[in-house]
């Protein structure tokens, strides 16, 4: 019973182990900014975008990277802060929304 006992916990640790590796330092983009980074590029891409609507796009994802960042600093996320986090990164999918489809293309 114990060597069965040592043989899971030995298990075990070694998916953990594997599980760290695979994302190093934990720093993975979540699904919704990562969905919102590709729709950004897909709008440069075919043209719905122009140059400066895109850079205006990826600073408002820069700004609701910064909010993460700083609501993490102390450890803790309240629910204000994700209160925030939800409507900028909201808001920002919502301007996505209206730049692709606003009638300005990319002549070049």
């Amino acid at each position: 019973m114990k060597r069965i006992t040592i043989v899971l916990a030995a298990m075990v640790m070694m998916l953990a182990v594997q599980t760290v590796q695979a994302h190093p330092h934990g720093k993975t983009m979540p699904h919704k900014q990562y969905n919102q980074h590709k729709r950004i590029q897909h709008g440069v891409r075919n043209g719905q975008l122009t140059g400066p609507e895109a850079k205006m796009l990826r600073a408002q994802q820069a700004k609701v990277r910064h909010y993460k960042q700083m609501a993490m600093a102390d450890g803790r996320i309240t629910p204000r802060k994700r209160q925030l986090i939800n409507r900028t990164q909201m808001r920002a999918g919502h301007n996505i929304y209206r730049q692709k489809h606003d009638g300005q293309v990319r002549w070049w």
